[in-house]
């Protein structure tokens, strides 16, 4: 298998990912992008795609999916090769290049490396029930991607989250929601459990409390009902069509772990000013970043997209003067 070449490789397709093919484009570095999910759009469009986002500048609401399509179509004058599918295995120093492999056996090469890859690999906490599997994906899920394949369906959501709040509130004007959670009190937002509460006593949604997950029946993929238990063993049996279970993300840095980077809780320890690593060459954004007083914020990671970027140019291009100018005046090539 050949080696492909570009001066910055990227590893994660999340919009902090995207945004860095924009910034390495505008000074004329050529890039590939490397994620595990098989679409871009990282978190956005793996757990929330239709939630709106409100802190985006410029953009009042926009939901997370459409930011990801919008940072796409920025990053497409620029010619971005995605390797989508796959994850990087292994970084190793050749010459004065960096040489990822993924999980697929390709092979590409970069000055630089910019990590992206949000809080590393993740996946769901799967609840402990017999025969889950014949369920998942079907008719159990761990994140929601279209709102409407909900439609006028029994749905259990198990959780007491931000996540299992959130889309008891989205789906409860198109399905029959079905809350499941082990007490009465809820993790998520303050405003958000209170405008649960209020569809509850309006009858919009029914809460099941204290109640556990205890069982799935069904068929073919598909379940009839959700068996939930109390803490003392009285069972009840909820007719469904759908559950959704939320219990957070098991969340891991996989290989990154042993790239031999400056490491804090998980984290890669950056310089704030530039977003360099403990390693030369390597750069990283987004959440997997860390330096003193670090906001975790999408404007945050597009912030240091860019510091990263203009740090890269000059172990791309050594020697060659970098002329700073605006967006305004340099615009962009055509798509």
């Amino acid at each position: 298998m050949s080696v492909q070449r570009s001066d910055v490789a990227i590893i994660g397709a999340g919009p902090v990912g995207l945004f860095a093919v924009f910034e390495c484009g505008m000074l004329k570095l050529s890039c590939q992008v490397v994620d595990a999910l098989d679409i871009a759009g990282g978190q956005c469009a793996a757990l929330y795609p239709e939630k709106p986002i409100y802190d985006i500048p410029g953009h009042p609401r926009i939901g997370a999916m459409e930011l990801i399509e919008k940072l796409q179509e920025q990053a497409a004058p620029f010619d971005p090769v995605y390797h989508l599918g796959q994850r990087v295995e292994a970084l190793t120093r050749v010459g004065e290049d960096w040489e990822l492999t993924t999980s697929t056996g390709a092979k590409l090469q970069a000055r630089a490396v910019i990590i992206a890859a949000g809080v590393g690999a993740f996946g769901p906490n799967r609840p402990p029930l017999a025969r889950l599997d014949e369920f998942e994906g079907r008719s159990v899920h761990y994140l929601v991607k279209r709102r409407e394949d909900f439609r006028g369906k029994r749905v259990v959501i198990a959780g007491g989250g931000d996540s299992a709040v959130d889309w008891a509130l989205s789906l409860a004007d198109i399905a029959r929601v079905m809350v499941v959670h082990r007490r009465d009190k809820f993790r998520a937002a303050p405003e958000s459990a209170a405008r649960l509460k209020a569809l509850a006593d309006a009858g919009t949604i029914e809460m099941v409390v204290p109640y556990q997950l205890d069982a799935l029946d069904g068929a073919n993929g598909q379940i009839d009902a959700v068996i939930v238990k109390t803490l003392d063993g009285q069972a009840r049996r909820l007719e469904a069509d759908a559950l959704l279970a939320f219990f957070g993300l098991a969340m891991n840095l996989g290989p990154i772990a042993s790239w031999g980077l400056n490491l804090e809780r998980n984290h890669i320890v950056v310089d704030q000013a530039t977003c360099a690593t403990s390693a030369p060459g390597i750069f990283a954004i987004g959440d997997i970043a860390h330096y003193k007083a670090k906001l975790k914020l999408i404007l945050s990671g597009f912030a240091e997209a860019a510091s990263a970027a203009h740090a890269i140019f000059p172990l791309a291009r050594p020697g060659e003067a970098l002329h700073f100018e605006y967006s305004t005046s340099k615009g962009v090539p055509a798509a």
